[in-house]
């Protein structure tokens, strides 16, 4: 069997505890499944700062650029506020992302039935929900050049960011949001400023050209962003993919995570363009942040982390059936009211991390028996 290299990045914060658990369902698939996982472990963030000065080490960077799949934890944390700002730990998560060329971002927000009534929406609003966005990932406000904070004298500065994209960047992240939408539910809506911003108006005009030219089964709906965020607390069912730039992907994913419960919940991957052979740089990750306030605790969940770990079966090693094992023994787990303390309700019992991971290796187990 041809080994299937993982890298594996933990970071900061609670980073490291979720990705102990997805250690564990790693070595089972080993064991139990033949898997041929072979995993190497790196630095990130701002452990990667202490160690070496740098956000990831350029050694690290090289593991990552030759691993097939990367999963990451978390960076980040009030130790390292006050570091230079091209060596904050956020950093390595950009240069990643921007050396893997990992231009879609895809953020599945999906609610378990058992956990409707962790959301902040009406239980009947979220139950059954399963959104996809499709968030462009290297372009836009996040990477536009000039960026710069510019000292104007008299005690007044200015802060410059800059908003640019190209036709292909918009053509091909489009083209991965109609493509995912093939595989469900067949409707796209496509979010922007256009109203305000100019990189919104091409953003509409060439989503609208690439559905016309390739495209066209698929249903198409263009929204302002700011609208769209508020269908997404109003009518979040509505919403089959959505897809749109890098700073409204950034902060409506986030959104929609809090739909599901807790952001402890989302998982992500990031995809480049597939090569001759069809394989894509790929990383996956957990949305939840550092979480500094709980890190070491053993109080986080691993289910984002998890979940994570499964999209990176499905999309780097076309794993599906092993993926969606994964996926039903966290729905069973939760199905059987194991409940993290971000996820319980008053006079749920709690599991710590460890014990949440444990739970689901144990159901992944049984249904392998």
């Amino acid at each position: 069997m041809t080994a299937r290299n993982l890298f594996l990045l933990p970071g900061d914060g609670i980073g490291p505890e979720a990705m102990g658990e997805v250690r564990k369902i790693i070595a089972y698939m080993n064991e139990a499944m033949n898997a041929g996982f072979v995993t190497d472990e790196g630095l990130v963030g701002g452990c990667a700062y202490d160690a070496h000065g740098a956000a990831i080490s350029e050694a690290d960077m090289r593991k990552a650029l030759a691993a097939d799949a990367v999963l990451f934890g978390a960076v980040g944390g009030p130790k390292w506020d006050s570091v230079p700002y091209e060596v904050r730990p956020e950093a390595g998560l950009l240069r990643l992302r921007k050396d893997l060329q990992l231009f879609a971002n895809l953020r599945p927000a999906i609610c378990y039935p058992a956990l409707a009534a962790a959301s902040s929406l009406k239980p009947e609003l979220v139950e059954g929900l399963d959104i996809l966005i499709i968030r462009e990932l290297t372009g836009g406000v996040y990477f536009g050049e000039p960026k710069e904070i510019i000292d104007l004298g008299n005690g007044q500065k200015r802060g410059i960011d800059t908003q640019v994209y190209d036709t292909y960047e918009i053509e091909r992240i489009a083209g991965v949001a109609f493509e995912m939408a093939r595989t469900r539910q067949n409707r796209v809506c496509s979010m922007e400023k256009r109203n305000v911003m100019k990189s919104g108006v091409l953003w509409n005009q060439v989503v609208t050209e690439t559905h016309k030219a390739k495209y066209s089964d698929v249903q198409l709906e263009h929204m302002l962003a700011d609208a769209g965020g508020m269908q997404l607390v109003r009518q979040p069912k509505q919403f089959d993919v959505i897809v749109t730039d890098n700073l409204f992907g950034d902060l409506l994913s986030d959104c929609a995570a809090m739909l599901t419960g807790s952001l402890g919940m989302l998982p992500s991957a990031s995809l480049g363009a597939a090569d001759a052979r069809g394989r894509r740089k790929a990383m996956y990750e957990p949305v939840h942040g550092s979480a500094p306030d709980i890190a070491g605790q053993g109080v986080a969940n691993p289910i984002a982390c998890l979940m994570s770990f499964a999209m990176l079966l499905r999309y780097s090693f076309d794993l599906g059936a092993e993926a969606g094992r994964l996926e039903r023994a966290i729905a069973a787990v939760l199905e059987q009211g194991y409940r993290t303390a971000d996820i319980a309700q008053p006079g749920d019992a709690k599991v710590s991390t460890s014990g949440m991971g444990d739970a689901i290796l144990e159901q992944l187990d049984r249904s392998l028996a």
